[in-house]
């Protein structure tokens, strides 16, 4: 069984489930932007022991057992490459990313649900091609009726986005906390420092 040794950082006591690691494909790149590919320490650990993974980056934090020391790795690599889906699941978390987590009306980013753009009522189906963000007042106005028919015009259509669009597209929203070990193999839409 493996313990957490101790350790400061910035005043402050670290856990280990503070210590995701990154998990890049096995041509390094993440296996997932959004939500980025994460591991527990735990599970990055055991696969490393299995030898499914190697080891790109550590945390300044050990684990150990009595016959062994570990750190805890923050970026590991898949050693088979591990083909990614074509097209992603239809959510609704999906759906907002896609359309930037804005209503697809007029661009508001509160109360988001979602909208038919060919109401059911009128033969519309629940897929990417006919389904659309709008915040709960747009959606409201426009009623069980089409756009056109609401005088409502939407900002983008609605599309099957492919995977790569929207891993792509949820390169704009990076999470809050990125450890700064896995700053070279993550692409987010910010600012480089000079």
């Amino acid at each position: 069984m493996l313990h957490t040794g101790t350790f400061e950082a910035a005043g402050r006591a670290r856990h280990p489930e503070n210590c995701p690691s990154l998990v890049l494909n096995a041509d390094y790149t993440p296996l997932s932007y959004y939500p980025l590919s994460l591991w527990p320490w735990q599970t990055a650990i055991k696969a490393v022991f299995l030898d499914k993974v190697d080891v790109v980056s550590s945390y300044d934090r050990h684990v150990h057992s009595p016959s062994l020391d570990i750190k805890i790795p923050s970026v590991i690599a898949l050693r088979q490459y591990v083909k990614p889906s074509e097209y992603p699941a239809f959510t609704r978390f999906n759906l907002f990313l896609r359309d930037k987590f804005e209503c697809q009306y007029c661009g508001s980013g509160d109360n988001l649900t979602f909208d038919h753009v060919v109401p059911r009522r009128l033969g519309g189906i629940t897929s990417w091609e006919n389904v659309t963000t709008a915040c709960l007042s747009c959606n409201l106005k426009k009623g069980g009726r089409t756009p056109k028919q609401a005088h409502m015009q939407l900002n983008m259509a609605a599309i099957r986005p492919t995977s790569w669009q929207l891993q792509d597209r949820g390169r704009a929203f990076p999470p809050n906390h990125l450890h700064e070990t896995w700053h070279d193999w993550l692409y987010w839409d910010i600012e480089l420092e000079g």
